[in-house]
């Protein structure tokens, strides 16, 4: 199971290394293409902004594994133990049902928007609404691996042999 768990972990994090470099480089060809040539590359920003929404929903779980996100942490805080515990089930069981709901009706809006290409590079919607079931399920998966730890002991994943500062990445 561990090896499973490192497996997604490095698949998760060099697709979005992946995603990131190439949109990075896609974005500066273009202002320099922009710059020499006066136009710019047709499709550039298209394909930017849909390498960005998959970048947002593959990475969501990820940063969600290592307790990246927001957090209001006051009530559970000031609560006892036990009550605590119980709050962080109830908080695990709401993102559990949004997440399942955002990969249904994703499912659904992929499904309707096959038939409809964008306008540089004509590719189908579905494709690029894919990223919200898939990201969704990726964040269940990495949800679902740090339940115990999280509810039991309020700890995220710790990575800290591969130097990977979660709070640090967020604030960027």
């Amino acid at each position: 199971m561990q090896k499973i768990q490192h497996l997604i972990l490095e698949l998760n994090r060099w697709l979005l290394i992946l995603l990131l470099g190439a949109m990075s480089i896609l974005i500066f060809t273009n202002v320099i293409n922009r710059y020499i040539t006066g136009a710019a590359i047709p499709w550039a920003e298209e394909v930017a902004r849909h390498m960005m929404i998959w970048l947002t929903f593959l990475g969501c779980g990820l940063v969600l594994r290592f307790g990246g996100h927001i957090a209001i942490d006051n009530l559970q805080d000031a609560l006892p133990t036990r009550i605590a515990q119980g709050l962080r089930i109830i908080v695990l069981l709401i993102l559990l049902g949004f997440f399942t709901a955002l990969i249904y009706f994703g499912y659904v809006y992929v499904q309707r928007t096959m038939l409809q290409t964008t306008a540089a590079t004509e590719i189908p919607f579905g494709y690029i609404y894919m990223a919200m079931p898939i990201g969704c399920g990726l964040s269940i998966i990495h949800l679902l691996l740090i339940a115990k730890q999280w509810v039991l002991h309020r700890q995220f994943e710790s990575d800290a042999e591969d130097q990977f500062d979660a709070t640090a990445s967020a604030s960027l």
